[in-house]
């Protein structure tokens, strides 16, 4: 096995970054495995990691992943969303819904509002205008991505 610096560390990070937009999160996941072996404290590494996990569709680790920068940093909105989304895509819709309003709360991106259904709740009149509606339940399909574009801005 080669030996790891901090500067294979970071091209192994970047190499992750890479295969992640060319749709390999496994591979992704096996760069990002040594960075963070070697640096567990680096939340941006457990950020990719828990994106290519969640698009590798292991819905366990990304939520582990999610929580342990949310641990780290719980005023990060994309953290929010992207956990919200991978308890979403768990089928765990009211806890998801929790991440959506946080990340709304703290970012209010379109996307993140979407998802928090403030705007669906005040437009069927089930909110009280203020973003606390009545209708926690699915109400479409709100699954996407949590891709780059989606990513801390």
């Amino acid at each position: 096995m080669p030996e790891h610096s901090p500067e294979t560390h970071v091209i192994d990070f970047r190499a992750a970054e890479q295969l992640l937009t060319a749709r390999d999160p496994r591979g992704a996941i096996r760069l990002l495995d040594s960075v963070i072996a070697a640096h567990p404290e680096n939340t941006a590494a457990r950020l990719l990691r828990a994106r290519a996990f969640f698009l590798a569709a292991q819905l366990r680790p990304a939520e582990l992943e999610f929580q342990i920068v949310l641990e780290r940093e719980p005023d990060n909105a994309f953290a929010h969303f992207a956990l919200g989304r991978t308890l979403e895509r768990a089928n765990r819709p009211e806890e998801s819904l929790r991440h959506f309003r946080l990340a709304a709360a703290l970012e209010p991106r379109p996307e993140f509002i979407e998802a928090a259904r403030f705007a669906h709740d005040d437009a069927n009149g089930h909110g009280d205008g203020n973003g606390r509606g009545g209708n926690h339940g699915n109400g479409g399909d709100h699954r996407g991505g949590i891709g780059p574009d989606q990513g801390p801005a």
